[in-house]
């Protein structure tokens, strides 16, 4: 598996991947969002791919001086298998590389399945920014 930038050769991979990955609802919320995240700043779209097919993908973003991962996708074939760490890791690395002051997680209901994933990596109850109801930052 290798973890890299999105390019914009991976779009309709990855808008394919986010309706796999996610539910109806949560695609229709995503991917408006994720447009505009290409045209903000397509440095903070994370992919991972594996044999040349993108298997996950994390949607990150950067507000007042605050990283945000806002939604994760991976491939329902590839999971537990260490993907989702891996995009965050990178993630973290990029927000690090940017100097934020803080790192958040979108607290929407549809990563409240994800949230275990982001609690093991240290993004515990006084790191989740609870704030973000329905919609994240990008999503205004």
């Amino acid at each position: 598996m290798h973890v890299r930038s999105f390019q914009l050769s991976d779009c309709t991979s990855v808008t394919e991947l986010l309706q796999i990955a996610l539910s109806e609802e949560c695609y229709e919320n995503t991917i408006e969002p994720f447009s505009r995240q290409l045209s903000w700043d397509s440095d903070l779209i994370m992919v991972a791919e594996e044999d040349g097919d993108i298997i996950g993908a994390l949607i990150g973003t950067i507000e007042n001086n605050h990283g945000c991962y806002y939604r994760i996708a991976i491939h329902p074939d590839y999971r537990r298998q260490g993907v989702g760490s891996a995009l965050v890791s990178a993630m973290e690395s990029r927000f690090q590389q940017r100097k934020v002051s803080r790192i958040l997680v979108a607290g929407d209901e549809h990563n409240k399945a994800i949230m275990p994933l982001y609690e093991a990596m240290g993004y515990g109850a006084n790191k989740i920014l609870e704030a973000f109801q329905k919609l994240s930052i990008i999503a205004q």
